[in-house]
Parts: C-alpha cells; sequence; structure tokens
C-alpha cells in the first residue's frame, strides 16, 4: 500500500449519505458458514480448531470485556482463538498502519462509515460471501444491510447499534429538586438551573476530547435544522457557514457558557461525567451521551440502572419530531479465509448479539435478536427508542472524512474542543468548521 493509500484511509470520505432509519423486520433463513465442515455445534460453524484470528475495535475497559464474551461463545463453538485487541481513539490511524506493514487483523469492528467506505475503494476489504450475506439479509433490516455495502457490494456487518440521544440522569437528585423529565429543550435548560439552586451542578460534561462535543451539536442540529439539512451538511453539500449551523452552535454556546454546568469539563473525561453523577458523592445530577452509559455506570458506580439511573430522550426544540442519532460499529473482514468468513457469519446471527445484550450497555441492530434478554426496563427502552424514531440520522461525524470528524487534536474534535472552553464567537467557530472540512472533504 503506497502512504498516499494510507493517507486516504487517514482521511476517510463520508460518501455514505445518512439514511432516515425507520424500523423493519427481516425474514428468511442462514446458510452454512464459510465451506468446509462444522464442528458439531448448533451455530453450523466450522471446525476451526488450532486456528487463531486476531480482531479489533475501539472498545476498551467493560465494553471490552463484554465483547470478549461474545468472542468467547465463537470459541466454544468452533475451537478457534481469537486475540482482542482496542484501537482506543485512533481506530484509522491504527488500521492504516498495519494495512500499510501487511499486518491487518483478520476483522475489525470499525464506528466510521466513511472508514468502511475507503478502505472498500482502496482494496483492503474483502466483500462477503453468500454464506454470510443470506445470513444478514435474514437478521437486519433493509437499512442496516445498505449501510454496510459499498457501491452495492457487501463489505460489513453492523453488530452493535447505538442510540446516542439519551439523556441520563440520578433520580434521587431530580427528585430532590422536584423536577420529572423534560420533554422540551426550553424546560430542559430551567430545569438543570433548577437543579442548580438546589444545591448540585444540573449537567456535567465530560470533553477532553472532542468526541462527545460532536454528539452534543449532532442531536441539536437535527432537532434544529431537519433531517434533510442534516444529510446536506453530512455530505458537505452546504457549508458549515449556513445559517442553520449558526443557529445549533447558538444554541450550544449558551448551554456551555451557562453556570449549571459543572467547572472542569475540559479537563473531564467522558466517564468521569458519568461518576459525577452517579458515583457515592455525585457532584452534578445530569450527564448527555449514548447509551453506552449504562456499562459506566454499572462498572464504575454501585448505582443501578433502572432505578437510582434512568435516562429521557434529548429534548424536542422547536417542536422538533422524535429524532435519534444512532451510531455503531460494522465489523469488516481483511482476509477471506473460511475462519474469518465464519466469524463474520457468528457476528450476524442472534447469538453473538444474545450474548452481549444482558451484559448491558449494548443495543443489537440484529432484528432477531432475543429482546426478553435485555437486562432491565431501560435497556428495553433504548432499544425501542431507537427503532421507533421518526427520524434517526447515523452520527454525523462518523460519516464524514477521519481527519475532519475522527481523528483526536484535529478537526471537529479540536475546534468543537476549543469552543466549549470559550463559547464565544460562533462566526469564527463556523469558519474553522468549513476550512477544516473542505480540506478533509477534498482530499
Amino acid at each position: 500500500m503506497t502512504s498516499k493509500t494510507f493517507r486516504r484511509i487517514i482521511a476517510a470520505t463520508a460518501a455514505i449519505a445518512s439514511a432516515t432509519l425507520l424500523a423493519a423486520c427481516a425474514g428468511g433463513g442462514s446458510s452454512g458458514g464459510g465451506g468446509g465442515g462444522t464442528s458439531g455445534n448448533d451455530l453450523g460453524l466450522p471446525n476451526l480448531k488450532g486456528q487463531t484470528l486476531n480482531v479489533s475495535a475501539d472498545w476498551s475497559g467493560a465494553e471490552q470485556k463484554d465483547f470478549e464474551a461474545v468472542l468467547k461463545v465463537f470459541e466454544k463453538a468452533t475451537g478457534a482463538t481469537v486475540d482482542y485487541k482496542s484501537l482506543g481513539n485512533n481506530v484509522a490511524t491504527v488500521l492504516g498502519t498495519q494495512i500499510t506493514g501487511g499486518n491487518p487483523p483478520n476483522v475489525s469492528l470499525i464506528p466510521q462509515p466513511g472508514l468502511l467506505k475507503q478502505l472498500a475503494a482502496d482494496g483492503s476489504l474483502k466483500t462477503l460471501p453468500s454464506s454470510v450475506t443470506k445470513t444478514v439479509d435474514a437478521n437486519y433490516s433493509q437499512t442496516w444491510q445498505d449501510l454496510g455495502k459499498v457501491d452495492g457490494k457487501p463489505y460489513g456487518v453492523w453488530f452493535k447499534g447505538s442510540n446516542k440521544s439519551t439523556v441520563w440522569y440520578n433520580t434521587q437528585l431530580y427528585k430532590n429538586a422536584g423536577i420529572d423529565e423534560p420533554k422540551t429543550w426550553d424546560q430542559f435548560t430551567k430545569d438543570m438551573q433548577t437543579l442548580q439552586d438546589s444545591g448540585v451542578s444540573g449537567l456535567s460534561i465530560g470533553a477532553d476530547v472532542g468526541w462527545p462535543l460532536t454528539d452534543w451539536f449532532e442531536n441539536v442540529y437535527l432537532r434544529t435544522a431537519g433531517g434533510d439539512m442534516y444529510d446536506k451538511l453530512a455530505n458537505h453539500e452546504i457549508p458549515w457557514t449556513d445559517p442553520s449551523v449558526t443557529k445549533a452552535l447558538d444554541i450550544l454556546k449558551d448551554l456551555w457558557s451557562a453556570d449549571y454546568i459543572e467547572p472542569g469539563g475540559a479537563q473531564r473525561s467522558f466517564g468521569d461525567a458519568v461518576t459525577e453523577v452517579f458515583g457515592a458523592n455525585p457532584k452534578a445530577a445530569t450527564t448527555y451521551e449514548g447509551d453506552f452509559v449504562a456499562t459506566n455506570i454499572a462498572s464504575d458506580t454501585k448505582t443501578k440502572v433502572g432505578t437510582g439511573a434512568k435516562f429521557y430522550d434529548f429534548p424536542s426544540i422547536d417542536d422538533s419530531p422524535a429524532s435519534v442519532v444512532g451510531g455503531g460499529n460494522v465489523a469488516v473482514a481483511f482476509k477471506d479465509d473460511k475462519a474469518t468468513m465464519a466469524l463474520m457469519k457468528f457476528l450476524a446471527m442472534p447469538e453473538a448479539a444474545n450474548a452481549w445484550i444482558p451484559l448491558g450497555g449494548f443495543t443489537s441492530p440484529n432484528q432477531k435478536a432475543d429482546t426478553g434478554k435485555y437486562p432491565d426496563a431501560t435497556s428495553k427502552q433504548i432499544a425501542q427508542a431507537l427503532l421507533s424514531a421518526k427520524v434517526l440520522k447515523f452520527d454525523m461525524s462518523d460519516l464524514a472524512p477521519s481527519a475532519f470528524g475522527g481523528t483526536e487534536g484535529q478537526g471537529e474534535w479540536q475546534i468543537l474542543l476549543g469552543f466549549y472552553a470559550n463559547p464565544t464567537d460562533v462566526a469564527g467557530v463556523q469558519q474553522k468548521l468549513e476550512a477544516a472540512a473542505a480540506a478533509a472533504y477534498k482530499s
């Protein structure tokens, strides 16, 4: 692979348009896995005893532990050994280095559709055989099938979905302040001030890296600009200097400069923000992020999800309809041997999703996954919100080129960090965002 190709991977282009996602069910059955004889297991997967597969994703900590539990099901069924490595926040960079060095993993679960498209365009990915695609077709709605394709060819299996429009709160602190779950943005901001007046910060934000701030922007923008404009901005068909972006940033300017925000966000990690709300000595009553907050609550605090910790949908702004920003991880294959494709098939099966669902912090886009296995009513609520949203758009920063929307220390991440630290110059921030986006999409 040339250095030019490597740079293209790092700056993956976002040509997959974010489409409105509506709940749909797919039917049919699955075929045998990857050819060859089976191991006698109930999953119909081949005997892979003595073979080792390398797998990577961006999950670490509790999420890594939970995913490794999924891989153990595959190991038990096939006799294979799976070695997992976390890529952290630098998925494109690490994968690019591995590909350039001729040593990519068998399978990686990446969070960026833009990177999926570029890796496929560069010839780094293997197309999926019918043994995998039949399983995908049987278990996923058409929307998720299409999100795994590039130019009509199947490359990905969307193993993990994410509802990134969930606002999490400490139920006791809300009760103490005499407030309920707000439905509108105006009520939300009033409630944050009420919490502040009650003696605890209304909101804790973790902003030591930029990705949580992109999620804030995307949720506000979707509710103020609507789905069509969201698609246009995601594809850079309108500039970041557009008035619709101005409106969203003005709202965030008011929010991020409010006195009900717990101080120190620029040095606080996302995980620390969760602990500040649900730890033994909470400093704030509310935090915003995706459904994976449940994993952090369970692993880092003694608060129980569903009782002491609950969530409500991201508030409506200007009477916007029920809207969800979604995300997830798509499994892609860098090799096309029997073992690799057996693992890809397994990840498309409900049994793989069912292994993680009861552990919490996981939402499956697999239509055949057992919803009865979600560990609590809150987890089911998350999944239902993801499927029932009138408007559901994929995470915009993940659709963008990695140089703009997915790399620590540059692009949207870094620019929004600066805006969070000093939320004053909206026009200047828009100009910086447009310059960075123009350069990334062009390359």
